[in-house]
């Protein structure tokens, strides 16, 4: 097993990894809209949100060796089902070939209150 952590997305905020490898499998913790370069929250529609979390996403990927057209699972936990359609289109963007399984639930609440999380799991 190997952790996965890199400047170029959030630190973890909790006692977790921001991914691990194990068995040429990379887990990717869930991530929010947080700027690594300035620890804040991305605000705003659920659109500029979620570009931070897939940027957040593919940076850890990047980290690992690996990138979207590696990712086999998603999971996208949303505030709001009202958004799923604009977090859709930008999520689409970055799997304009390789469409990996995916879930998405609405939760009563994320951490710092945000309107979205995503996690994948990719292979190397």
């Amino acid at each position: 097993m190997k952790v996965v952590a890199t400047d170029s997305a959030p630190k973890a905020i909790g006692p977790y990894s921001q991914a691990v490898v194990a068995n040429g499998m990379i887990f990717v913790s869930g991530q929010i809209p947080i700027d690594p370069a300035t620890g804040n929250l991305v605000d705003g529609p659920i659109a500029d949100q979620t570009k931070q979390v897939m940027s957040n996403l593919a940076a850890i990927l990047e980290s690992a060796g690996a990138d979207f057209s590696k990712v086999v699972k998603t999971t996208v936990y949303l505030k709001d089902m009202g958004d799923f359609a604009e977090m859709n289109e930008v999520y689409g963007n970055h799997f304009p070939e390789n469409k990996p399984a995916r879930a998405t639930v609405q939760v009563a609440k994320l951490p710092r209150d945000v309107s979205v999380e995503i996690d994948c799991i990719a292979v190397l």
